[in-house]
């Protein structure tokens, strides 16, 4: 396949399922959750991905109190931040964040804060400055906020920001920001990014001498 080459000022980086597989922990909690309340874990799992958690509970059981969700969201989110077992670094991420490592970049994550700081810590990732987390958007994704949040604290117009993400949710949030959206791991494909890769390893950061960044992704 020819090399797909975007352009972009700014990356906005996903971080579950993008820059770091933690499918192992969000499996063990969810599907845990799912039995618990009578659900089929396998369906469910269609639904969890790239959403604040009291959200995607809301999808599954429509009828259920906010709060009841909220409450539960708190205590799973206290689960997962405490289990790091099997949580590593999505092959190509260590080596692309060193590339951007000086270019403008943030993470936009359906998780909050500790919980970022806990799975790119497990996984031997570095934190770019700018976190745009579950504490800082009023509406999750598929929900543009957050990626548009990052936007203009970069300093940049949505057009001028490349978004890196796996979940129909994250792609959808990116397409509605008007962004270009690179699709990252298998659940991406059906989902319609600009462009998809099985990993990082394929994606190719160059900056150039204007402040642009080519992306060259095969």
């Amino acid at each position: 396949m020819p090399a797909v080459i975007l352009s972009a000022r700014a990356l906005l980086f996903d971080m579950d399922g993008t820059l770091v597989n933690s499918d192992a922990v969000v499996e063990r909690c969810w599907r845990g959750w799912a039995e618990r309340n009578g659900l089929d874990p396998d369906e469910a799992m269609k639904v969890v991905h790239g959403r604040q958690g009291h959200l995607s509970m809301a999808i599954l059981l429509p009828d259920r109190p906010m709060e009841q969700n909220l409450a539960e969201n708190r205590q799973m989110l206290a689960e997962e931040t405490a289990d790091v077992e099997g949580v590593v670094a999505v092959p190509g991420a260590a080596a692309l964040l060193a590339a951007a490592e000086r270019l403008p970049r943030a993470l936009v994550t359906s998780a909050d804060e500790a919980l970022a700081r806990v799975r790119m810590g497990a996984a031997g990732l570095p934190l770019p400055e700018l976190l745009v987390t579950a504490e800082s958007v009023g509406a999750s994704k598929p929900d543009p906020e957050g990626f548009l949040k990052a936007a203009a604290a970069l300093g940049f117009a949505p057009e001028d920001c490349v978004v890196f993400e796996d979940s129909e949710a994250g792609i959808a949030a990116g397409r509605a920001a008007g962004m270009q959206v690179v699709g990252v791991g298998p659940r991406a494909a059906a989902h319609g990014p600009t462009v998809q890769v099985a990993d990082l390893t394929r994606v190719l950061v160059e900056p150039q001498a204007d402040g642009a960044i080519r992306l060259w992704i095969s």
